[in-house]
């Protein structure tokens, strides 16, 4: 499991800071995993700048249409379109894997309870079968996964990648970098939320104050006052 300090209600996403946090899911989960609710705009001022993610959108083709044809054409990508998925649709894609549907990653870490720690563990935990345990074929044991059994095999492996600072590119490091950004992904606006949130509460808590002293102090003497008439 990752080893990380206790999660608080005002704890910050460490998540895409990086950009190499974001290389691991490009260079190994995209080729087969959809995000289609996270846009390339969400990685502005986080993983890259404006320019750059428009250069890199450049590279990318995005199915629009109807044109004034009524034909569906290809055009570059843009900041506001979501990621491009892997595959047109689900039967492609079950198709190209021999019949497992890869799920879609925008909401993975949400949608396991112990999130990154979950999905750490998953990438990390491939092993061989202990005695006794026969598994089926086109599956590989996982402990981690419900019934230990994935169709998924292992994708990280030593050296595989080349990190731009020069960090060593282990598994447990690409483990915890995607699982990090995935975590990110699945709530990308965390942390101006939280940021609003504090900032709601502060403005909160001065009127509160304000109006407990406008009462105790002002309203108060008034509203206990006796007026005696001689």
């Amino acid at each position: 499991m990752i080893r990380r300090p206790p999660r608080s209600t005002l704890s910050s996403s460490s998540a895409a800071s990086d950009v190499y946090k974001r290389q691991v899911y490009t260079n190994v989960c995209a080729s087969c995993h959809s995000m289609n609710l996270l846009a390339y705009r969400n990685l502005k001022d986080v993983c890259y700048t404006e320019d750059e993610i428009k250069e890199m959108c450049e590279e990318l083709e995005v199915e629009d249409g109807p044109n004034d044809e009524g034909e569906m054409f290809d055009r570059p990508a843009k900041l506001s379109d979501h990621f491009v998925a892997p595959y047109k649709n689900e039967e492609e894609a079950r198709f190209s894997n021999n019949g497992a549907y890869p799920p879609d990653l925008s909401l993975i870490a949400k949608a396991r309870m112990d999130k990154e720690d979950y999905l750490f563990a998953l990438l990390t935990g491939y092993r061989e079968p202990p005695s006794g345990i026969s598994v089926m074929p086109g599956m590989h044991y996982n402990p981690y996964f419900p019934g230990g059994q994935i169709a998924m095999p292992k994708q990280l492996m030593d050296g595989m990648l080349d990190y731009d600072d020069g960090t060593p590119a282990t598994a447990s490091q690409m483990a915890k970098d995607v699982s990090v950004f995935l975590a990110w992904a699945a709530e990308p606006t965390q942390d101006e939320r939280k940021l609003m949130g504090i900032k709601w509460i502060s403005c909160l808590a001065v009127a509160a104050a304000l109006t407990g002293y406008y009462k105790r102090f002002r309203w108060g003497p008034l509203k206990s006052r006796r007026i005696s008439y001689v």
